[in-house]
């Protein structure tokens, strides 16, 4: 395993790891100030933007087209996001929802255009 590739992918991998953990929680509220609990799908739209940027800069740079970077974040967090719902219908206290299933989708995906975006603009990495 080199130093580039754990460097690329593992930022990803332990921030997936983490979206887990807070998925297993029962009760993820009470880690949130009760101002934010009104605001769930929004809390969904950037934990996943954030995934989404880790994923294109993982899947970026070499011969990858920024297009063809962004497309692969785009799937793997979408298919990372069903797979988060499906896990909280198993835990007490939680269930799925499509609609956080949409805004996780969403999320990532402007991530990955975001962290793209500036990348190409000399900004990010």
């Amino acid at each position: 395993m080199s130093r580039r590739w754990l460097g690329a992918c593992a930022p990803p991998i332990l921030y997936a790891a983490l979206i887990f953990g807070l998925s297993s929680l029962s009760s993820p509220q009470d880690l949130l100030p009760q101002e934010l609990l009104g605001f769930d799908k929004a809390l969904h739209l950037g934990e996943y933007a954030a995934l989404g940027a880790l994923l294109a800069r993982a899947l970026s740079g070499g011969d990858r087209s920024p297009a063809r970077a962004f497309l692969w974040a785009l799937l793997l967090g979408a298919i990372y996001g069903v797979s988060d719902e499906l896990h909280q219908a198993l835990v007490p206290g939680r269930d799925a929802s499509a609609f956080d299933w949409i805004a996780d989708a969403a999320g990532t995906g402007l991530g990955a255009a975001a962290f793209l975006f500036l990348r190409r603009r000399g900004r990010a990495d």
